[in-house]
């Protein structure tokens, strides 16, 4: 039987308890953990990991909206946080606790005018998949099978009140003001108050789906505008499993090769000639397909990536423009690796340790083919946990890095996880944008 909510705390007091009530069962679960240890000090933390992963997944999975978001994408950073809790937090990809029936029909009624019954000639109260913003239901109509997003109630307008509750912890963690902190929050809160736009997401839909129609292996579900609200979303039914179900079913490495090329294609494509990327690129938005094609879903996080930002920050990816050091000068200062009040030390010591990251980013560009493997993202954030403890980084004077990576990189880091779990052998094509970026810097074709 599968647990349901009838109702979603929406109030700024109603959410806030929910997470107090979260942090005690946490402080009660380390009580336990330690009472245990003084019994048997055999006892490890797995156990204590698990409880609280499980306490703490439940709460934010009630709030849903931002709160359940930031869950979503700790989920998709296997080395920050203990295994218990990323396997939990995976849920809220596709699989977190659904509204009921009543309050589904309530709240589609809500945003369209009329019940969903009246709507479509079949609709399943019981969603198909819950997620952070919204569920999905199965639907007849005039013969076709649709998927019907509903949004939960309430997020949109608790999505300021959820991040200002979590500003006090993240500038606790970066040792920085409030004030210093604030273009970064404020690129998350546009973010996700564009998540909450079903309107918006609809014609994102449809302009992606439309430039990326002739990437082989890659399909959209069509877009039905007239039975779609900004809290209702109606496209056709996609069938296709997600990512750990269709590693279950032990695919050829041929057809996962196969997978992995299509998505690769679509991300190179959106980054380097539409300029605008699917920019949340867990597992639970594909629909992966025995004979190797992917269906993809769910248009409402995208970054639109400025040219200027595209032009320095990529370029710190093509080894020849790496190594000029004019260019890589005026590529670091221009999205804020480094200021120009940094110390000739720390200039040197920052500039070392990003290029040494950006190389390590861009090796598979720098061969025909590319082996993803699991060895080679834990090479990725070994690299990243050394540069997190420069000083300069560990307790910056001031934030670094342009607002503009936040997205781009989570969308990198999403896409090389999901290359190294298929562990997918591609061709990189990466030819196809690194010439556009050296002559762009009037540097020689390699």
């Amino acid at each position: 039987m599968i647990e349901t909510q009838d109702n979603i705390p929406t109030s700024k007091m109603g959410r806030a308890m929910k997470l107090v009530g979260a942090g005690a069962k946490v402080g009660g679960n380390y009580l336990k953990y330690y009472a245990k240890k003084t019994i048997n000090s055999d006892t490890t933390k797995e156990e204590l990991h698990t409880d609280n992963a499980n306490d703490i997944y439940q709460s934010l999975s009630q709030l849903k909206g931002s709160a359940l978001k930031v869950a979503q994408m700790l989920s998709m950073d296997k080395n920050l946080l203990p295994r218990a809790y990323t396997d939990k937090f995976a849920m809220s990809q596709y699989s977190a606790p659904p509204m009921s029936g009543p309050l589904v029909v309530r709240t589609f009624q809500k945003s369209v005018g009329k019940s969903p019954f009246d709507v479509f000639d079949q609709f399943e109260t019981q969603c198909t998949a819950a997620a952070s913003i919204g569920q999905v239901h199965k639907a007849q109509k005039d013969g076709k099978t649709l998927a019907v997003k509903v949004q939960y109630p309430g997020i949109s307008n608790s999505i300021q009140s959820d991040l200002r509750m979590v500003k006090p912890v993240a500038n606790a963690m970066f040792g920085l003001p409030e004030k210093e902190m604030k273009k970064y929050f404020q690129e998350v809160e546009d973010k996700l108050l564009e998540e909450t736009n079903y309107t918006l997401e609809l014609q994102r839909s449809q302009e992606i789906s439309t430039t990326c129609t002739n990437i082989p292996d890659i399909f959209f579900p069509v877009y039905y505008p007239e039975y779609s609200s900004p809290k209702v979303l109606v496209m056709d039914w996609l069938e296709g499993d997600h990512l750990k179900e269709f590693l279950d079913k032990k695919p050829s490495q041929e057809v996962k090769n196969r997978i992995a090329q299509a998505l690769w294609d679509f991300y190179n494509h959106q980054l380097h000639t539409a300029l605008a990327i699917h920019a949340d690129p867990h597992p639970g938005n594909f629909l992966l397909q025995k004979d190797g094609r992917v269906g993809v879903i769910d248009f409402g996080c995208v970054k639109v990536v400025p040219e200027d930002f595209y032009y320095h920050y990529f370029p710190l990816l093509v080894p020849e423009i790496r190594n000029n050091q004019a260019v890589v000068d005026q590529l670091l200062s221009h999205i804020e690796i480094i200021f120009p009040q940094d110390s000739p030390a720390v200039k040197v010591e920052l500039q070392t340790a990003f290029l040494e990251m950006t190389a390590l980013l861009s090796r598979p560009f720098e061969t025909e083919n590319f082996q993803f493997t699991h060895e080679f993202i834990d090479e990725i954030y070994a690299k990243g946990e050394e540069i997190y403890q420069i000083p300069e980084v560990k307790r910056p004077t001031q934030p670094r890095g342009s607002k503009h990576a936040l997205y781009v990189n989570r969308t990198y880091f999403g896409i090389y996880s999901m290359m190294a779990d298929l562990q997918a052998n591609i061709s990189t094509h990466a030819d196809l944008w690194s010439d556009k970026l050296k002559s762009h810097w009037g540097l020689e074709k390699a």
